[in-house]
């Protein structure tokens, strides 16, 4: 079986806003009203719970890091294979099912 993808999903699930993509992955996600950012005025953090766990995520545009797992990364797809434990053909698969059809 095949397993690519469009190039075009792909750019589209990598420019995706990473509190966009919480609000996709997430079980339930909150907004920490008491998060003052030290570095970019636009970063929040986030209470994330999936079904993997939870976690707390900061987030810029599409950059996200985990600060309890030390790592981070770029875009939907790295978010989605963090949150759920997924490999990137599951993580492409995933989101693209929740993201509906593009108009």
């Amino acid at each position: 079986m095949r397993r690519s993808f469009r190039a075009t999903t792909l750019v589209q699930l990598r420019e995706t806003q990473s509190h966009t993509a919480l609000s996709l992955l997430a079980d339930d996600c909150k907004a920490d009203p008491t998060y003052r950012p030290i570095k970019d005025p636009a970063s929040r953090r986030w209470y994330v719970r999936t079904t993997c766990g939870e976690f707390e995520i900061l987030t810029t545009g599409v950059k996200w890091y985990d600060p309890r797992a030390r790592t981070g990364g770029g875009g939907a797809i790295d978010l989605a294979m963090h949150l759920l434990q997924v490999s990137f053909v599951d993580a492409v698969r995933i989101l693209t099912a929740r993201m509906g059809p593009r108009g």
